[in-house]
């Protein structure tokens, strides 16, 4: 027996609520902005081109551009408040040269500044058209009042999405800008890093190196010209300590060249790799490695170098984290292509609570994912497990 006390379906908002009477402010506003907007485009844009063959046609012009895209703005804001409508505003206007020159190309290649242009012109047609509906609506149509202002309100929504939001191209160019900026403070961070572990790794032992062989030659120069075994004995220990420095500076070298770009990936690929990595990892109960990549004629493709470098390294950070913060007893790691997107998958039965706040590591994987079209999913509830799910875009290796 269900004892559960029945749901109840989620409440409307009232016909005649606030929504509605917020809906009508708007259309009614239509026509007095529409008035406004319409004479200041008209008279700007009209003495502009007027003008355009003297020397304060074309400021004059771009200046009449930036009152549309202000407009324009206000008209974003409107639809915002007036019914609910979040359109996307664009970002600032980039110069392509410094002073009042590089300003007036801008404005006047902006196709944004255009379309608001155009939408001040419609506006007022449509704020007539809007302003009169509304109205008589109020005064004799009211029982279908708030059916009307709502298709009213779509229509203005139409209108205002269609030519006040930033294109599609606009879009891209702004996230490419952003990927771009993640990548060089990505590229910039490894840099500094990979000095750093030259200059006190390898870099300091080789010093050491260099000052100990000096040491054992002048004993051994010291013994040749006087016979002095204790030298020769002292000698033979710098140079064992030498040697020894040689091998622990050769170690450091290679898992440099490891975190730059290991030679097993480039040679057999992430399986391979992966596989190594796994074999590193400090969780009690081992990890587990699953990468599928072939083909129906049973041959491996493998992906683009950069792909698959992004794919290594993501693996990699993300088992150094399960095995310092997480506490798991096993992970897994599964790799897989579906489509034309590269699918990795981590796993382990930690304590769970992961999230990528800004200025976490995982963010910082999440920004390198997102600087090549690629999606970085968290999923680690309080308590656990945790499954990190990472697409990359399949890019396959030239040959």
């Amino acid at each position: 027996m269900n004892d559960a006390p029945p749901s109840r379906p989620p409440t409307r908002p009232p016909l005649y609520g606030a929504a509605m009477w917020r809906q009508v402010q708007h259309l009614l506003l239509n026509l007095p902005i529409g008035l406004g907007g319409f004479a200041f485009t008209v008279v700007s844009l009209t003495a502009g081109l007027g003008f355009s063959i003297t020397v304060i046609g074309l400021p004059l012009l771009a200046a009449g551009l930036a009152g549309c895209r202000a407009f324009g703005a206000l008209a974003r804001r409107r639809a915002r408040v007036g019914f609910d409508l979040d359109v996307p505003g664009p970002g600032p206007v980039v110069l392509a040269r410094p002073g009042l020159a590089g300003w007036v190309i801008a404005a006047l290649t902006d196709w944004l500044n255009w379309r608001s242009a155009l939408y001040s012109v419609l506006l007022l047609p449509w704020g007539i058209l809007s302003f009169t509906l509304t109205l008589v609506l109020l005064v004799v149509g009211w029982p279908v009042l708030p059916w009307a202002v709502r298709f009213l309100c779509t229509v203005d929504g139409m209108l205002i999405g269609s030519l006040l939001a930033p294109g599609a191209l606009t879009e891209r160019v702004k996230e490419l800008e952003d990927d771009r900026g993640a990548v060089v403070d990505t590229a910039a961070a490894d840099l500094r890093r990979i000095e750093r572990d030259l200059h006190d790794g390898a870099q300091a032992r080789l010093v050491a190196l260099a000052m100990d062989l000096g040491l054992a030659k002048e004993k051994l120069a010291d013994s040749a010209e006087a016979p002095d075994p204790e030298g020769v004995q002292a000698a033979a220990k710098m140079v064992g300590a030498a040697h020894g420095e040689v091998k622990l500076a050769l170690q450091e070298l290679r898992d440099l060249a490891r975190g730059i770009h290991p030679a097993v990936l480039t040679d057999r690929g992430l399986d391979a790799a992966l596989s190594a990595v796994a074999a590193r990892c400090t969780v009690p109960g081992g990890v587990k490695v699953q990468v599928d990549l072939e083909r129906q004629d049973g041959t491996v493709q493998r992906p683009d170098s950069a792909v698959e470098g992004i794919a290594y390294f993501t693996v990699s950070e993300l088992l150094t984290n399960i095995s310092k913060h997480s506490g798991a007893r096993t992970a897994t790691v599964d790799v897989w292509r579906s489509g034309d997107r590269l699918m990795v998958q981590v796993q382990d039965d930690g304590r769970g609570g992961a999230a990528a706040y800004p200025g976490s590591g995982l963010a910082g994987l999440g920004e390198r994912i997102g600087a090549v079209d690629g999606l970085f999913l968290v999923n680690s509830p309080a308590g656990g497990p945790t499954s990190i799910t990472v697409e990359l875009p399949w890019r396959t290796r030239a040959r």
